[in-house]
């Protein structure tokens, strides 16, 4: 039996205890999540979005939690405290850190020889998730289980990609930027930022947004599923319909915004809606604009 089989026949039995069987199927799908080998989104030129949710995948991750038990999850002191005179906070005066949670969700271990720098200050890398060559981690940022962050990236400080969300390579995920995760409905589709994408400080893409290669999300911009994208370039408006996501197109620079309501009290009141609004497509000058450095990797 294929390991997304074995995963599918886990998942659907109803259990209290659990076997060996388990551990060993969610170890190797956690495996290949680590190395990148299978994905809970992956490209699929033939649909729609193009990209294809794997639902077994997901369900993967569930099971994990559903045989995990809790545990104590303590840092490597020696980790947190490289010389005699680094001092732990709280260490003077008895008090310790303390971690707890499921055991089959430890952080994950850092490949050597990936070039990736997690840079010290508190940042977390959960098991059962995908780093790729380069990858640079400013502290303090959080990547969840299922993610997938291709090679180059940036994830700055205050940065959260969460669980199942799908990053391309060389995108630069700015200070405080969320990229919002979902594992349930299992069907659902993942936040996905496609290569070369800016996404820019305290920006919020969710609800199984899709941006296309080398957008870039200017500072505040926050993208969900109910809110119209104006584009003001195109004259075209872009929107969730169905099971098809909202979808930003390559190349576009986004900026928040606002509409006016236009009829009823909202009008009488001269309220306005925030919007996010497509003001250009990239260019020359855009891409000097936000040219990751290569000299900070």
């Amino acid at each position: 039996m294929n390991l997304q089989a074995q995963i599918e026949q886990l998942y659907g039995r109803e259990a209290k205890e659990f076997s060996d069987e388990y551990f060993r199927a969610f170890d190797e799908l956690k495996a290949a999540l680590n190395e990148g080998r299978v994905r809970a989104a992956e490209p699929d030129p033939t649909s729609p979005t193009g990209w294809r949710v794997n639902t077994w995948v997901k369900k993967g991750i569930l099971l994990g939690f559903r045989i995990g038990r809790i545990v104590e999850m303590p840092p490597p002191r020696a980790a947190l405290s490289p010389s005699p005179q680094t001092q732990i906070a709280g260490e003077d005066s008895g008090a310790t850190t303390q971690f707890r949670d499921k055991h089959t969700f430890p952080l994950k271990q850092i490949p050597g020889d990936q070039n990736i720098r997690v840079v010290p200050g508190g940042s977390a890398i959960r098991d059962g998730c995908y780093i790729g060559k380069g990858v640079v981690c400013m502290p303090p940022m959080y990547v969840n289980v299922g993610a997938y962050v291709d090679d180059g990236t940036m994830i700055d400080s205050h940065a959260l990609v969460g669980s199942c969300a799908q990053v391309g390579k060389r995108v630069h995920i700015s200070a405080a930027a969320q990229i919002g995760g979902v594992l349930e409905p299992i069907g659902a589709m993942p936040v996905i930022i496609e290569d070369d994408v800016l996404v820019g400080g305290n920006c919020g893409v969710y609800e199984g947004t899709i941006v296309g290669k080398e957008a870039v999300l200017a500072a505040g911009t926050i993208l969900t599923g109910s809110t119209p994208v104006y584009d003001l370039v195109r004259d075209a408006v872009y929107r969730r319909k169905d099971d098809i996501p909202l979808m930003i197109p390559p190349g576009a620079v986004v900026v928040p915004g606002a509409r006016a309501f236009t009829k009823g009290r909202g009008k009488e009141l001269r309220i306005s809606l925030y919007t996010p609004v497509i003001i250009k497509y990239r260019d020359e000058k855009t891409d000097q604009a936000v040219r990751l450095e290569e000299l900070l990797r």
